[in-house]
């Protein structure tokens, strides 16, 4: 429903020229969304994201990260020990 609002609005401004000659023209856009991410969720990591908030599941997979990190490296550090 909002998307065919805001579409429709879009479209309107562009016929009547109102979006021509704004900073970044014909520039592709810096798109840092995850495309992982499902659609609906976007907005919402996004603006926790700028909030300087992390998803749940990003928190548990950096977590996942520290430990298998710190099995690798004591399973190193015990096979240059012998």
């Amino acid at each position: 429903m909002f998307d065919l609002i805001a579409e429709r609005r879009i479209a309107e401004a562009i016929a009547r020229g109102e979006l021509e000659g704004l900073p970044g023209e014909g520039r592709p856009l810096a798109l840092d969304d995850n495309p992982l991410v499902p659609e609906e969720l976007r907005a919402a990591h996004r603006i926790l994201k700028n909030a300087g908030i992390v998803p749940p599941e990003v928190k548990k997979l950096g977590l996942m990260r520290v430990r298998i990190e710190s099995r690798y490296y004591t399973k190193l550090r015990a096979k240059l020990a012998r």
